[in-house]
């Protein structure tokens, strides 16, 4: 009993350290649509250069909180300008460093097997009653759905059956269980996810319109010159190779 109640204290005391007094090491922060394509990226970015990436995903928005007060990340990859515009105003970037990485366009998706084609009216229509996407007002692929259905006028009878949330990965999810009739996400959000139907997306020219934009910069602190260079890593042909295999699109 004495023994684990030692392992257990030793246990809490690793989890306890602060970030400031831990190992110095290169965390990005990585919106969470991103993030596959990050683990890959990441990966042969190991093998090529001996160096290993420590990935934290999530909500673009919760990211730029995140390091707008301090936390200790060495590059930032955001699903959208805003979330950045927010980290360089508070001066955590370092100059020069921001880049446009990758595109990407949205789409609507339904559980599989449940229709194979939905308009914009019908998703503002009786027949569907409830619609996934991210917290409109500021999750990116929220904040660029509401975009698209302002523009084609639809997003006032929309709204009432919004079902928000933090993520697009959350939103997927909700869809492949059924849980909505309808979501809005990335169309990279629905590669290799057999349990949900794309019925709908935005003509090119649209989607040009939306400015879907993931920029990447590399945040203040002692991990710059690590951020750096898997940035540069990041923008090289091998990388570019997975993003475009994943369905991104790139500048």
């Amino acid at each position: 009993m004495m023994k684990q109640a030692l392992i257990g204290a030793t246990l809490l005391l690793a989890f306890s350290v602060p970030a400031a007094s831990q190992p110095p090491g290169l965390v990005v922060s990585v919106a969470a649509s991103l993030y596959d394509a990050l683990v890959e990226a990441a990966g042969l970015y190991r093998g090529a250069a001996g160096a290993s990436v420590a990935l934290n995903p999530g909500g673009s928005n919760t990211l730029a909180r995140q390091i707008v007060a301090g936390a200790k990340v060495g590059l930032f990859l955001s699903a959208d300008d805003i979330q950045m515009d927010a980290v360089e105003a508070a001066g955590r970037l370092v100059p020069s460093t921001r880049t446009a990485l990758v595109t990407n366009t949205l789409a609507v998706i339904v559980p599989a097997g449940s229709r194979s084609t939905l308009t914009l009216e019908d998703l503002a229509g009786s027949a569907i009653a409830r619609v996934a996407m991210g917290e409109p007002s500021s999750v990116p692929a929220g904040v660029y759905g509401r975009r698209w259905l302002e523009r084609e006028r639809v997003w006032n009878r929309v709204l009432p059956k919004v079902v928000p949330f933090p993520s697009v990965r959350a939103v997927v999810s909700a869809v492949e269980a059924g849980r909505v009739n309808a979501g809005i996400v990335y169309l990279t959000d629905t590669i290799g996810r057999p349990n949900v139907t794309v019925v709908a997306s935005p003509p090119d020219a649209v989607n040009r319109d939306l400015g879907i934009s993931y920029p990447a910069a590399v945040v203040r602190g002692p991990s710059e010159a690590a951020g750096r260079a898997f940035l540069t890593f990041l923008q090289s042909p091998a990388a570019r190779q997975v993003f475009v295999r994943r369905g991104f699109g790139v500048p």
